[in-house]
């Protein structure tokens, strides 16, 4: 899989989530075998570029691999700068959002919204492309909704705009994260243009991510979701492309490692309190792996306020866990 000029260890790749998608945890992805991970989104508005927040997710400092950054707006000129301003701040692809379908981003015209305007996008992606010289990247949808799937004009659009790969999720705006993503608008898609194309939606299996790849003819696959607390799917699916076998899933015990180190990273790059808060999500998401840990247990562990009692209970939580779960 190649990017422009970067060649990728294999085709595999890290999705943008907001709130998700922070150094530790792509980090983490790239650790277990994604051949790229995408930055959360960050906004293009000149105001939020200094802001903490903004700093933190343009925060490349230790990242191993080609560093992506997700970028969101709907002025073509603040997208460019917003561009420029990632580049100098270490980023070596710049992605495009014309895919969120959040109602915050979309009630502001930004993300899947975006579809809607063609001539937008248009000048948008020429925008950006001609204000850096790294490649640049767009993710869409299939259209705005079941009625008005347009993502192969979009795909025509960026290939002549000069956009250097192009990710599709298999589902309208309309539909959010609700129903089934299809894959026969990716397979249009890919017949479509020449620059390389991922499938994205609903890939949660090597099985699933083999029957993508083999039904569209994509170049690569994005997963989202169903890494979450689940770094280990890529090494799995990359496995399991190559050799049709499965590898073992990770034990607790396992589990457990990759969780504690997890959290040692987010208090580390957040901060005691926000990396405390930041971390629940991430141990919920680590359990549904193992689906045995009692209720109350993970109550006390989402109470816990400082990191050793964060700590203290995950320790206590894996305790619990007996042969054959451990």
């Amino acid at each position: 899989m190649q990017i422009g000029h970067y060649q990728l260890p294999n085709n595999l790749i890290l999705a943008p989530m907001a709130g998700i998608t922070d150094r530790p945890f792509r980090e983490l992805c790239k650790q277990f075998g994604a051949g790229m991970a995408v930055s959360e989104m960050v906004a293009s508005n000149p105001a939020l570029q200094a802001h903490k927040r903004t700093l933190l997710k343009a925060d490349h400092s230790d990242d191993t691999g080609i560093r992506s950054v997700q970028i969101l707006g709907t002025d073509p000129g603040q997208m460019a700068d917003a561009a420029l301003i990632n580049v100098r701040r270490g980023a070596q692809i710049i992605d495009i959002n014309m895919g969120c379908p959040a109602k915050k981003v979309c009630s502001v015209a930004a993300g899947s919204a975006l579809l809607k305007d063609e001539a937008l996008v248009r000048q948008i992606l020429e925008t950006v492309v001609n204000a850096v010289d790294v490649p640049v990247t767009l993710k869409i949808r299939t259209g705005w909704d079941l009625h008005n799937r347009n993502a192969v004009n979009i795909a025509k659009i960026a290939e002549n705009a000069g956009i250097a790969a192009l990710t599709v999720h298999g589902r309208t705006r309309a539909c959010k994260f609700e129903g089934q993503a299809e894959h026969e608008t990716v397979k249009q898609v890919k017949q479509s243009v020449r620059i390389p194309v991922i499938a994205n939606g609903d890939i949660d299996s090597p099985e699933t991510a083999r029957q993508v790849l083999e039904a569209t003819g994509a170049d690569a696959i994005m997963i989202g979701r169903a890494a979450q607390g689940n770094p280990w799917l890529f090494g799995q699916i990359s496995h399991f492309l190559e050799t049709g076998k499965h590898l073992k899933k990770p034990g607790a015990t396992e589990i457990h490692n990759a969780l504690a180190s997890h959290l040692e990273k987010l208090y580390s790059f957040y901060g005691n309190v926000t990396g405390v808060r930041m971390a629940r999500k991430h141990i919920g998401w680590y359990f549904k792996q193992l689906d045995v840990i009692p209720a109350h247990i993970k109550n006390a562990i989402n109470q816990a306020n400082e990191p050793s009692e964060q700590i203290k209970r995950v320790q206590a939580a894996f305790g619990f866990l007996t042969p054959p779960f451990n």
